[in-house]
């Protein structure tokens, strides 16, 4: 696939670096020296958690907020994170949201968004039933429905994520990218294949929700009737058919991962780095632990990207 058929636009990518929050750009990026010892290679270490919200989230919700028209009522759906980041960017441009969230959604998550702002709906036993009756309800009330991976802002949004990575002082070899909807890896690979071709992008999922990485692998799109899985930022059942197509090109390989390394990735997270994260933020950690000679001799990155938990996961994980 040559450069320009690409949706994402490199030069858009640059531009909305102006109009995002400064709290969520250049977030810490390093080499961890107990975790590289620990795999038998440098690992660099991006973090998305230390912002308001605790996930890269804002990057995108910012660009989707500021093209928002004045007294504009935005809907969207959300596992939790997005739903944060929309919150925390449309109430401080006074753009009035509605998030609708699964009724299992993580209880700590769904607090968060309506103490930021929004009014939340809670509809149907998983992310994507809520994210069905939300364009129900926004097509009945003549509403923009905004839509993480769908739409381009949530995409030009994490490829600052990408900016910021290729300025690390050394050449990085391979990166491992969670794999949820989308725009998180499309934007990032975007950016990083760009500039660096040889860079190696690895989409990782949990074994228990493998829609995306399933639909990838075989050029046609799988989706499941239930996942079972702790990762709920990245639980998809049903893939956005734009999203596989932004990854051609891009991805290079994609893992799936138990839950077991899951777990212990954020125990290692919380040891070494003195961190707390969530499941879908420490996949790129699991698929590591879980695929170490591979990446041997290297530098690999990844990014930790989110970190929102309730205490009693927090008591349980951790």
């Amino acid at each position: 696939m040559t450069a320009h058929s690409y949706r994402l636009s490199i030069e858009r990518a640059h531009e909305v670096q102006r109009i995002i929050d400064p709290v969520f750009l250049n977030s810490p990026q390093f080499i961890s020296d107990s975790l590289s010892r620990l795999l038998g290679f440098d690992l660099v270490c991006k973090l998305e958690t230390l912002n308001p919200i605790r996930s890269f989230k804002g990057r995108g919700t910012e660009v989707f907020a500021a093209n928002a028209k004045p007294g504009e009522r935005l809907y969207c759906a959300s596992a939790g994170n997005f739903g944060q980041a929309m919150a925390y960017s449309c109430t401080r441009r006074n753009v009035p949201l509605t998030v609708y969230a699964s009724v299992n959604a993580n209880p700590y998550k769904i607090e968060r968004m309506r103490e930021l702002g929004a009014d939340v709906v809670l509809y149907g036993a998983d992310f994507d039933a809520a994210k069905l009756e939300g364009k129900r309800q926004a097509a009945a009330a003549g509403a923009t429905f905004v839509e993480d991976g769908q739409d381009i802002e949530s995409l030009e949004g994490t490829a600052t994520i990408g900016l910021e990575l290729l300025r690390f002082p050394r050449k990085i070899d391979s990166a491992t990218i969670a794999l949820g909807n989308g725009a998180f890896l499309n934007g990032i690979a975007r950016i990083l294949k760009h500039y660096q071709p040889s860079l190696q992008v690895v989409a990782v999922q949990a074994n228990g929700a493998p829609a995306m990485v399933e639909s990838w692998r075989t050029g046609k799109l799988i989706a499941h009737e239930s996942i079972n899985t702790i990762a709920d930022g990245i639980g998809v059942r049903i893939p956005i058919p734009v999203a596989l197509t932004d990854m051609q090109g891009l991805v290079d390989d994609a893992l799936l991962v138990e839950e077991s390394s899951i777990i212990e990735a954020m125990k290692l997270f919380h040891r070494h780095l003195g961190i707390v994260v969530e499941p879908s933020g420490a996949v790129g950690l699991a698929a590591l632990l879980e695929n170490k000679e591979r990446f041997k001799g290297q530098t690999v990155a990844t990014i930790v990207c989110g970190g929102n938990l309730t205490a009693e996961q927090m008591d349980r994980w951790l």
